[in-house]
């Protein structure tokens, strides 16, 4: 399983992926799941992929590919000039994966499984992130609710609920982010450390702030604690209930 994160912030985007995968219990790895497009200066596109792990590596081989080929007069995502049509490349692709794999999928009982989150900005537009589904099809966030969450949503879902909001600081949309992924790691063994994070700030145009955070990782450690910690010392605050 996976679990995928990103924010819309008025200071920027806030993107943070697991990078587990599994194909049973006893064989599991580590695979990224965020992949960066970026031309300096100009644009910076940012996917998170869940879902089924050869579909999603199929889509994201074949928009690079497309940019390295570079077909005179063919979109790709270092030249489109919106990130809507960015997001409809990348529905495209998935469009295309199903009719390639999906009757052969289907004949060894497995489903076209494969969400993608897309987010950044292209010089000359605000940043914006959306949401692509399997049938390639997309929704735009705003806002009111600035944030998708695509893989395994619930555990991770009632902190962001509470805490992260479109004027939210971004350094504390950091912290949330890694509480939402602790609950989640504690709760589903299907996600699992590391976790990619990557920071981006708005009108920079280039993605210069990466951490790979391991379960080790000393930050981690200390947000895991605390949070802990605060969580036991609040409910023990509570008062009981008088019923009876």
């Amino acid at each position: 399983m996976t679990y995928c994160v990103g924010l819309l912030l008025k200071q920027g985007l806030v993107f943070a992926s697991d990078t587990r995968t599994n194909a049973g219990v006893d064989q599991v790895a580590i695979s990224p799941k965020m992949h960066v497009f970026e031309v300096k200066g100009d644009r910076v596109i940012v996917l998170m992929t869940a879902g089924n792990l050869a579909i999603t590596q199929a889509v994201v081989g074949h928009l690079r590919a497309a940019i390295e080929a570079n077909k005179k007069g063919a979109k790709h995502l270092h030249n489109v000039k919106s990130l809507f049509e960015a997001a409809g490349l990348v529905g495209a692709e998935l469009r295309a994966a199903f009719e390639r794999d999906a009757e052969f999928l289907k004949n060894h009982n497995i489903d076209f499984n494969a969400t993608i989150l897309l987010g950044g900005q292209i010089k000359g537009e605000k940043p914006r992130l959306f949401n692509v589904y399997a049938a390639g099809n997309f929704i735009e966030t705003c806002s009111e609710t600035p944030y998708f969450q695509i893989g395994e949503t619930k555990y991770g879902k009632p902190i962001i609920d509470r805490v992260v909001k479109y004027h939210t600081e971004m350094m504390d949309a950091v912290k949330c982010l890694l509480i939402s992924f602790d609950s989640t790691i504690r709760s589903n063994v299907s996600v699992a450390a590391p976790i990619d994070l990557l920071l981006y700030r708005s009108d920079t145009l280039h993605a210069d702030c990466y951490q790979r955070i391991t379960e080790n990782d000393p930050y981690y450690l200390q947000i895991r604690q605390g949070w802990g910690d605060g969580l036991k010392a609040v409910f023990s605050g509570l008062p009981n209930p008088d019923w009876c």
